[in-house]
């Protein structure tokens, strides 16, 4: 049988996807990018308090940015909807500068705290998927969502490896400047180059519903995989709050840092690729999923005893990122395969405000048990977290292979959905059917294999 050929992006969704993926990326550059040496830097400037309280601001430093994301993420969302997506994207990014610039300046841990609240309260993720989803047909949406996707895996590995590279060259304060600067200059790639949609409305595939947030909450298979993203997240911020004081320790600066994170990130990649394919394609994505929660915990408990040397320390790294890469890529795509497909963007608001609120848990924890139990009591706490999440995982049922296939819908079906719906669950590989409220688009869950889609679009056409 003939390969389909591949519907390909229009130049304007070219320009779209990339513009907006870019301005995702440096959106998360707030927090990864400083994430290897911030808890070094926060502690510098908290050095004239007592050294509990000092830890406390360490967290507090670290955390914050997730909180006034979690806070604002779904807000300004709504928002797009009522002034238009570039101009919150405007709003969000000149917040996002001003708090970067703010954070270089600071002399004081107090004000980087607000600097970073600041940095966070530019929450501009929901607005991007939103203007994005203006901007792209139906056929080629998952793709150019998938762009953004990897921007965020590649801006997270580049930037451990960058950020103490960078602190050598220009320090911390240079590096919240750098940030501030490029934020500047987005708002130019977003005005000059993102193209401005022809109208802005609900994308149900792409956007979060405030008034179907209940279902989502109500879905147990969903919020396992809440759970899981706030306890990853979590466990990532309580590993940076900690690690760079073991690093310090052993004699090595935060300038040379990247040594170890580069050969970790590195590996994880690499190999999460593969397990992802396997996962994808042989039905085995909740294997792969529970391997790469096991491979977290176990790199996790690895760092309680690892501490005294380098070498063990990176090698339980690599185990880390390996797992967390594998769990990055895999998270997303088993809410996209659980979720109703009319409900997937509320779905994807539910989990992304889960992950901001678990980079705040996850440092202000990590730091409250570094200061009460030591590098003991910080793994120990992700190790209970992880290990919950695994018991959760390992029981829930496997997700069936499938994916989501968004129609535009003829006018001619519009007061006949129910006809429609009925003669769609007939065809082979269909799994569920639902409609966008405004009945222009038809949301079909069908099987990876075996899913007949000619047959669907003839019904459509009535050819």
């Amino acid at each position: 049988m003939a390969r389909k050929p591949k519907i390909q992006m229009l130049p304007h969704e070219f320009r779209a996807s990339t513009s907006l993926a870019g301005v995702y990326a440096l959106r998360m550059l707030g927090m990864f990018l400083v994430l290897p040496v911030l808890a070094l830097h926060a502690k510098e400037l908290a050095a004239h308090l007592p050294a509990y309280e000092q830890l406390q601001m360490v967290g507090l430093a670290m955390a914050i940015y997730g909180l006034t994301q979690a806070l604002l993420q779904l807000p300004l969302g709504i928002l797009s909807d009522k002034i238009g997506r570039k101009k919150v994207i405007y709003l969000g990014m000149a917040v996002f500068a001003g708090g970067s610039f703010l954070a270089a300046v600071a002399n004081s841990v107090e004000m980087l705290v607000l600097a970073r609240a600041i940095q966070g309260a530019g929450a501009v993720s929901a607005a991007v998927t939103a203007l994005l989803a203006d901007l792209t047909r139906e056929e080629v949406r998952t793709r150019a969502m998938s762009m953004i996707g990897l921007s965020i895996g590649l801006t997270f590995s580049i930037s451990l490896v960058l950020s103490p590279i960078l602190t050598r060259w220009v320090g911390v304060n240079g590096l919240f400047a750098m940030m501030g600067v490029l934020s500047a200059a987005s708002l130019a790639l977003v005005a000059f180059y993102t193209p401005n949609p022809t109208q802005s409305r609900l994308h149900q595939d792409a956007q979060a519903q405030t008034g179907r947030m209940g279902e989502v909450l109500r879905n147990t298979q969903l919020l396992r995989l809440n759970f899981g993203i706030f306890t990853l997240q979590a466990g990532l911020m309580a590993i940076f709050t900690a690690l760079p004081f073991a690093l310090q320790q052993l004699g090595w600066e935060k300038t040379t840092h990247w040594q170890v994170y580069l050969p970790a990130t590195v590996i994880g990649l690499v190999l999460m690729i593969p397990a992802i394919i396997v996962g994808e394609t042989r039905n085995k994505l909740k294997q792969v999923f529970v391997l790469g929660i096991a491979l977290v915990l176990l790199a996790q408990f690895a760092l309680i005893f690892s501490l005294h040397s380098i070498w063990a320390i990176g090698v339980a790294l690599i185990v880390y990122f390996i797992g967390f890469n594998i769990l990055e890529a895999s998270i997303p795509s088993l809410v996209s395969k659980i979720a109703p497909s009319d409900l997937k963007g509320t779905a994807m608001g539910v989990y992304n405000t889960l992950q901001s609120v678990g980079v705040f848990t996850g440092g202000i924890i990590g730091s409250k048990m570094y200061a009460l139990y030591g590098f003991t009591g910080v793994f120990g706490f992700c190790c209970v977290m992880i290990g919950a999440w695994l018991l959760l995982a390992i029981t829930a049922p496997a997700p069936k292979p499938v994916k989501n296939v968004i129609f535009a819908l003829p006018e001619m079906w519009h007061n006949r959905l129910d006809e429609l719906s009925g003669s769609l669950k007939q065809v082979e590989g269909v799994e569920a059917v639902s409609f966008s409220d405004d009945k222009n688009n038809l949301f079909i869950k069908a099987l990876q294999h075996g899913f007949d889609e000619e047959q669907v679009k003839q019904i459509l056409t009535g050819v």
